[in-house]
């Protein structure tokens, strides 16, 4: 399928969000490094942080070969307001039951998200998808058991778990935010559409949490955190990129 001058504009917009939150996500669960609750949970999050922090870089690389420059510029020299990332991966990471659930709420809406894109009209990010959808399977697996298990364990962890579901519930509705060019995406076959991987979204996390024992907020008592797609972020995501991005603004040029 051929893909218009339009087309393109609307994968570079799906592109940024979609790389955004993989460098987000990827830095804040490299913040457990050295603070996981058990040195399982420790290797695990570190684990995950590298390989989101890769697919990052194959998502930039990507919009680098559109014309869009060099991959670390795009990550590293942007500011808050440039940043495509939803409301979720923003927050610091909080106690290990937010954390958590973060996890869960995000990592499957991504490996959806890629399954969905592993059949796209866009051949790079086809490859891509299919590629990196089998690594993200093993983070959601990771993070399904421990819902699942940690929702039955006691009450004490019931209660932390659900405490973490309806903080986070908001949050994690903003992942489905639609962008500028929703209907471009979707009239030339290159992705289906927000509405539809919330769909999918809903009726696999849904399974999840009812054999956790866990309960999901009424639709119409929660509003979704909107705004990250198109620029607009919490108070918490400048100060983040600050820390992030400081050795390379000293030097840009610089060979290692």
């Amino acid at each position: 399928m051929n893909i218009s001058e339009k087309g393109f504009e609307a994968i570079k917009d799906l592109l940024y969000k979609m790389a955004d939150d993989q460098l987000i996500i990827g830095h804040r669960n490299s913040e457990w490094t050295g603070l996981g609750p058990i040195l399982e949970e420790d290797i695990a999050f570190s684990s995950m942080a590298q390989d989101k922090l890769g697919h990052a870089q194959a998502l930039y690389d990507i919009l680098s070969q559109m014309g869009e420059g060099d991959s670390d510029t795009i990550a590293f020299m942007r500011n808050a307001e440039q940043f495509h990332c939803c409301h979720l991966v923003e927050y610091p990471i909080g106690e290990y039951e937010f954390s958590l659930m973060r996890h869960f709420f995000f990592d499957n809406a991504e490996l959806l998200r890629f399954e969905m894109l592993a059949n796209s009209s866009f051949e790079p990010l086809t490859f891509l998808s299919r590629k990196i959808k089998g690594e993200i399977k093993y983070h959601t697996m990771h993070a399904d058991v421990w819902i699942t298990q940690l929702g039955s364990a006691s009450e004490e962890s019931k209660i932390k778990l659900q405490n973490a579901l309806n903080e986070t519930w908001s949050l994690a509705l903003g992942i489905f935010e639609k962008g500028n060019f929703e209907d471009v995406l979707i009239a030339e076959g290159i992705f289906e559409g927000e509405d539809a991987l919330k769909g999918r979204w809903l009726s696999t996390v849904s399974g999840i949490l009812a054999k956790a024992g866990l309960r999901i907020p009424e639709n119409n008592s929660v509003a979704p955190a909107l705004g990250g797609r198109k620029g607009k972020h919490t108070n918490y995501l400048q100060p983040l990129l600050d820390e992030m991005t400081e050795v390379f603004r000293i030097d840009p040029a610089a060979e290692w």
